[in-house]
Formats: structure tokens, C-alpha cells, sequence
């Protein structure tokens, strides 16, 4: 589980392109459809129906998914802070004074909270997260916190071009922070994509990356099937969203959610499968579903760490330093840009 334009951000927004689904001839969106309707639409007019995990992360969603963090089957957050506590002198080191700290997929800053308290003299905070309610409110909060930084909350899908703004006159490093493995929620190549992107934002500086590793199916079946349902009812948000944004009139009831490892992709895949057959409308098209035809929400991939070293060198990365705890669930890595 866990997203104005420039040379070094075009390329990545033309391989999102190359994946949208095309909605078949009669079924174009309509000009009044936001970008969630425009794509929610062509995903359930496309066989497999797909649909974007980044449209999870409504304020419902991203609180669910806080809860998610918290659950006792759900080790990577509490494995990633433990990392990035216990190292945090040695991250500091490698990112150096004056940094400029830009997260991708911020949510609600609690990790880096972790990198702020151990940097020598941050200058400026820059997250970025498509909840942008969200995100305003985590950031008022941190900015009580660390009255002596700048937190300026950039409300976008980073996926999609983006401009930063200028470095701070005397600023040191621009350091990217991508915590959670989100980059395990991209297919290979958008993966590869994203990184090529950030290598080139960064340049000069660097990218720390939390990334998830390759272990038993059933400690991963546990993390993405919880015992209070919590992952279900954040699986399940997307169509509630659905039917407040964009008038559709999909049965919760009547959809389930499901997770499981798919071992030789090493990944995680997250569906909602329809419960018996049925009728869906949305946006005055109708769309029918078989009893246990899916909805495909999320891939989670599981990564080496010579595999994550490999795809970094191939995005234009220095691989550096890595971290792991000792079970060696999750590792963090330094990439210099």
C-alpha cells in the first residue's frame, strides 16, 4: 500500500498515459466527470476492471489507512520507523546540512518526523499528497512542531507533472523521501518511470526510499487480510467515494474484498470481487458484473534488496547505504541523485 510541467516530469506522465484504459466507443466521459470519474469510468468499461490505487486516499481513506499502520498483522510501518529510528545519525549523515526534504505520498508526516529531529538544521519541508484536506491538517500540526521550518504542503498527485519551487537561497541537499513502499504499488516499468523522475528532480542530491522485502506468503496473506477488517473497509471506501462523488450506485454489500500473494510476480494483488451478478451505474452508464468478477484496486510488489539496488543504477541512482531490521522484513535505502 502506499501517487505545470518539466522535461524530467513529462516522461513519466507519458508512461501513466501509455496505461490509462480507453473507454470503448460510446462510453466517453463526459466533461463534467472529475479525473477520478474520468478514470473510474474507463476502468469499469475495460476488461479486467482496474482502477487506480491513488483514488483510495480521500480524507475517509486516508484515515482508514492510518488505521491500517496501527494494526498488529501490519508490519511495515512499525518495522520502517523502527529502521528509521534506530539509524537515523547514520541517514542524517549521508543527507547533510540545510536539506530540503521533499515526500512523495506524504499522508499524515509521521516518518518524517523521525529524519527532522535527527538532520542538522533542515530548511524546508516540501510534502506532497493527493488528499489534499489531509494533508493541510498534518501540516499545521508538524509546523507547531518545528516552528524553525518551512512547511509548505504541495496538494497533487506527484505521478502527474509537477513543479517544485526553487530551492531556498542557501539550502543544502534536496533530498527525496519516498517511505511505505509505495513504489511496490507501480507496475515495473512505471516504477522504473517514477525513479528516472526523481533522479532527475533531485539531481545533486538524494532519494531515501522505504521499500518492503520478499518473505512468507503467509506473514504477507496476514498484513493485507486483517482481523478487524479495517484493510476491507479501505478496499471497500473506493466504491462508498465513488457513490458520493460521482453519483453511482454501487451495493457495498454486495462487493468483497480480497488480497492475496501472487508468488512468482512477488506481489501483492487487491481486489473487490462482485458477490453475486448485478448492475452498476455511474454517471448514467450502466455496467454489469458476473458473480466473483473483480475490480483489480492495488498491486503491493516485493523487492530484493540487490533488486531495488539494480532498478535504482537503472534509473540513474548511486545505490549507497541500507538498512533492514533483523528480521530483514524492510530495508531503507540511501540513493544519491
Amino acid at each position: 500500500m502506499r501517487n505545470p510541467t518539466s522535461s524530467s516530469s513529462l516522461s513519466f506522465a507519458a508512461a501513466q498515459q501509455q496505461r490509462q484504459p480507453v473507454a470503448p466507443a460510446g462510453l466517453e466521459s463526459t466533461p463534467l466527470l472529475s479525473e477520478f470519474g474520468r478514470e473510474m469510468q474507463a476502468g469499469l468499461a475495460r476488461k479486467p476492471r482496474r482502477i487506480s490505487p491513488k483514488y483510495f486516499y480521500d480524507a475517509a481513506g486516508s484515515q482508514l489507512f492510518d488505521r491500517i499502520c496501527e494494526l498488529p498483522e501490519y508490519y511495515p510501518t512499525r518495522t520502517e520507523l523502527r529502521i528509521l529510528g534506530e539509524c537515523a545519525g547514520e541517514i542524517a549523515e549521508q543527507i547533510g546540512p540545510g536539506a530540503e526534504i521533499v515526500e512523495f505520498g506524504a499522508g499524515s508526516l509521521t516518518k518524517v518526523r523521525l529524519l527532522l529531529d535527527a538532520l542538522e538544521s533542515p530548511r524546508r519541508y516540501l510534502p506532497i499528497d493527493i488528499s489534499g484536506e489531509h494533508l493541510a491538517a498534518a501540516a499545521e500540526r508538524l509546523r507547531a512542531d518545528y516552528p524553525e521550518l518551512v512547511v509548505q504542503p504541495i496538494a497533487a498527485d506527484y505521478t502527474m507533472p509537477l513543479v517544485l519551487p526553487a530551492p531556498l537561497p542557501g539550502a543544502g541537499k534536496r533530498v527525496g523521501f519516498f517511505p511505505g513502499s509505495t513504489i511496490g504499488n507501480f507496475e515495473p516499468d512505471e516504477a522504473l518511470a517514477f525513479l528516472q523522475l526523481a533522479a532527475r528532480m533531485l539531481r545533486g542530491g538524494g532519494l531515501l526510499i522505504g521499500v518492503d522485502l520478499v518473505k512468507d506468503p503467509g506473514r504477507l496473506h496476514a498484513a493485507y487480510n486483517d482481523a478487524q477488517g479495517v484493510t476491507s473497509a479501505f478496499n471497500l471506501n473506493l466504491l462508498r467515494r465513488a457513490n458520493t462523488e460521482l453519483d453511482a450506485n454501487f451495493d457495498l454489500d454486495g462487493f468483497a474484498h480480497a488480497a492475496f500473494y501472487n508468488a512468482p510476480k512477488q506481489r501483492i494483488e487487491m481486489h473487490l470481487v462482485s458477490r453475486r451478478d448485478q448492475t452498476v451505474s455511474l454517471n448514467g452508464e450502466r455496467f454489469g458484473f458476473e458473480e466473483g468478477e473483480t475490480i483489480h484496486t492495488e498491486y503491493s510488489h516485493k523487492f530484493t534488496v540487490d533488486g531495488l539496488r539494480a532498478l535504482a543504477v537503472k534509473a540513474g541512482f548511486r545505490p549507497g547505504a541500507v538498512w533492514t531490521d533483523p528480521e530483514r522484513l524492510f530495508s531503507v535505502h540511501w540513493l544519491g541523485a
